[in-house]
């Protein structure tokens, strides 16, 4: 009796363990590789499948997912013998689990020294300063050349990302005071722009200016040699109307003619802001001799036109009109 609990029981346990070992459930995100006497036969993917019995077993169990690995930190010689230190990271993908597991020993270690590798020689192809300025070519570059080389190992290389650049703490100083002699540069250049700036605008203004005084000289001239002109035309109607009161024997013009000058030049030379004192003539018979004189002239013109005299008017000559009044002496100006 107790024999067979024990075979029942020993049974139980064997179907259990041969369960367990024939049923396989793939989580997603995985797929596992079988093999039958240790040879590759086909890969599982996720869900429930059931295995051959003592002749199939699972071989690679792969994670299908993108993972990132890091690429460690190393010193690399630049194109101009400039030594910086790089390190990155790289996104990958196994995209055929057989593959991934039965042409790459280590898949992990041999991407990340594909990577560094492959990093030496683009960022040995270039120049410090391109080196600094091109991250994105230097990405472009490294997945190009990492993708193809990954590509037999059924693994898809997504992305390479370079982290750091540390160039050595001389060229680093030496390019921080680069950069501050092209800073200081810069401002002198803004300065000297703004300076060039404001000069071209007062060389303007002044350039306005003088086109406007100019202008304004001109219009002036033009008014003044108009107001001479208006002033000789007056004067060229005026002395040919003494001509003519002189033919005609008109005394009376003549001598408002002459009074008329005579009070105007006196009235300048009292407004003349360098006379501080106005002499009046003592006598105004000076004035009617000179008229007088004038009369004697008109006779004379009077003779000397045509042979026959001019008729005498039957009413004796008027006299001349009264010289005006001289003004009061002129008191010292002060």
């Amino acid at each position: 009796m107790d024999f067979s609990i024990l075979f029942f029981v020993a049974l139980v346990v064997l179907a259990f363990v041969l369960l367990f070992s024939v049923v396989k459930i793939v989580p997603q995100g995985r797929e596992f590789t079988v093999e039958r006497f240790g040879k590759y036969t086909r890969t599982l993917s996720p869900g429930i499948s059931i295995l051959t019995p003592f002749v199939e077993r699972i071989g690679r169990r792969m994670n299908m997912m993108e993972q990132v690995l890091d690429v460690p930190t190393q010193e690399v010689i630049t194109k101009d013998n400039a030594v910086v230190k790089v390190d990155g990271i790289v996104f990958i993908q196994v995209m055929d689990a057989a593959r991934a597991a039965y042409r790459v020993d280590d898949l992990p270690y041999a991407i990340s020294q594909l990577c560094m590798t492959n990093l030496r020689t683009v960022v040995g192809s270039m120049e410090l300063d391109e080196v600094l300025s091109q991250r994105d070519s230097i990405n472009t570059r490294l997945l190009q050349v990492i993708d193809a080389a990954t590509e037999p190992w059924g693994v898809k290389a997504n992305r390479i990302e370079i982290k750091d650049l540390t160039p050595p703490s001389d060229i680093t100083n030496a390019m921080a005071r680069q950069m501050k002699a092209e800073r200081e540069r810069r401002a002198v250049v803004t300065e000297a722009d703004g300076e060039k700036q404001a000069a071209i605008t007062r060389a303007e203004g002044a350039k306005q200016a003088a086109i406007l005084e100019a202008e304004g000289r001109r219009e002036a001239a033009f008014r003044d040699a108009e107001a001479r002109e208006r002033e000789a035309e007056a004067e060229a109607r005026a002395t040919a109307m003494v001509s003519e009161a002189i033919a005609r024997g008109d005394v009376n013009a003549i001598n408002y003619f002459v009074a008329q000058k005579y009070v105007e030049a006196f009235a300048e030379l009292a407004r003349s802001p360098q006379q501080k004192t106005v002499i009046v003539p003592s006598e105004m018979g000076a004035l009617v001799g000179t008229i007088a004189g004038i009369g004697q002239l008109v006779g004379l013109a009077q003779e000397q036109q045509g042979s026959t005299p001019r008729p005498a008017p039957a009413a004796a000559a008027p006299k001349p009109p009264t010289p005006p009044r001289p003004p009061r002496p002129a008191v010292p100006r002060s």
